[in-house]
């Protein structure tokens, strides 16, 4: 084996793992963003109502 050849393919691989690592650290991000994004979002408001408003609907105009 060519000694230019075994850099290269040394060479390559220490690349291929550095893109790796950067797109799993990419993906952790999105995530931590995506769960704090979500924990942001208020919690629905609970109505008051009586009890038999909103239980039936008119299908006729």
């Amino acid at each position: 084996m060519d000694v230019s050849a075994a850099s290269a393919s040394g060479a390559a691989t220490v690349q291929s793992t550095a893109a790796l690592m950067v797109m799993k650290k990419t993906m952790d991000i999105q995530a931590q963003s995506a769960l704090s994004l979500l924990d942001a979002v208020p919690a629905a408001p609970k109505y008051n109502n009586p009890a038999g408003l909103g239980s039936v609907v008119d299908t006729r105009a």
